[in-house]
């Protein structure tokens, strides 16, 4: 790997830690309210049904109380990439989701939800393949807990499996099923 991809690569990770570091400030110096709202950056670990390789994921949710202490909502987007046949194509993904959550105790919860999924399947160059770009439509089930730590700050632990339609590659095989579970811990930032 040369310089430029090794800060291509590192570049969500510096992201999320300038985007926690702001959120801490604000919650710091924000005054004791209702936290009603949290922001939740997470890293994680994401493997394809299809695969044994395990990859890192990095995602930033938005969850909104909709019935305290019953029903919260979170919109989230994050990133993965894999590898696959043996490394001669590298699929990205940039899902953005909407989940339910159900919180009947308030330390786990568990739901369902949708999302868009934006992948581009890079191929090796020396393939001579041009790079392809989808956009689906997929679902999501899941759970986790939280595990305060202090006022407004919380240990995030989730899991969730994502229903995707089968894709087509360019290479034998040309269908795929890009199904993937993933789990991930993040910091909830409630204000």
């Amino acid at each position: 790997m040369d310089r430029r991809e090794i800060r291509r690569a590192a570049m969500p990770f510096h992201i999320l830690a300038r985007v926690t570091s702001a959120v801490l400030l604000l919650i710091v110096v924000a005054p004791k309210a209702a936290r009603a709202v949290e922001i939740v950056p997470s890293v994680g670990i994401t493997r394809s049904v299809e695969s044994d390789e395990v990859t890192k994921q990095v995602g930033l949710a938005l969850r909104s109380s909709i019935v305290p202490h019953l029903l919260k909502s979170e919109i989230g987007g994050s990133y993965r990439s894999e590898k696959r046949n043996g490394g001669a194509v590298e699929a990205k993904t940039w899902p953005v989701t909407a989940s339910l959550w159900l919180t009947p105790i308030s330390v786990v919860y568990a739901g369902a939800g949708v999302g868009w999924y934006h992948t581009t399947l890079e191929y090796r160059p020396s393939l001579g393949l041009e790079d392809q770009t989808t956009q689906d439509f997929g679902v999501h089930v899941g759970g986790g807990m939280k595990m305060p730590l202090a006022p407004g700050v919380a240990l995030d632990f989730s899991g969730r499996y994502v229903f995707l339609q089968d894709q087509e590659s360019r290479l034998v095989p040309n269908k795929f099923n890009p199904d993937y579970w993933t789990l991930s811990a993040g910091l909830a930032l409630g204000f």
